[in-house]
């Protein structure tokens, strides 16, 4: 059994449930996202307000330099990252029966995973074609 100090609580000590050891992961991981994400989204805003009024084909020659497409390919790689990941928080916080909660995350991550590979498809598309 646990020594009367621990920090588990008592609910904790009756589970046998400890930490999983996976918070401080998850916290960096939304924190090094945010980051990157800030200088991506002003590139995107200055780069749509440059594009602003351009026709079909400039839009498909600004997506084929490779530096755009690169930026581009990481800020849809980052958001549906951090989307995820800010939605398991909020599922963990406030979706109660265990099994329902693990399958809301699975959706969440798996929905998220194919839109971030629908885009990526998209602006591969447009950037070769």
């Amino acid at each position: 059994m646990s020594a009367p100090n621990s920090m588990r609580t008592p609910l904790g000590r009756v589970r046998g449930l400890g930490s999983a050891k996976s918070g401080t992961h998850h916290w960096w991981m939304q924190r090094v996202t945010s980051l990157a994400l800030l200088p991506l989204f002003l590139w995107f805003i200055f780069a749509m307000l440059s594009l602003a009024g351009a026709g079909h084909a400039e839009a498909r020659a600004f997506l084929a330099r490779p530096w755009n497409a690169l930026l581009m390919l990481s800020l849809v790689g980052f958001s549906f990252h951090h989307i995820a990941g800010g939605l398991q928080v909020v599922i963990e916080d406030y979706v109660r029966p265990e099994k329902l909660r693990m399958l809301v995350i699975l959706a969440v991550k798996g929905l998220s995973w194919a839109a971030a590979m629908i885009s990526a498809f998209a602006v591969l598309r447009v950037a070769f074609t």
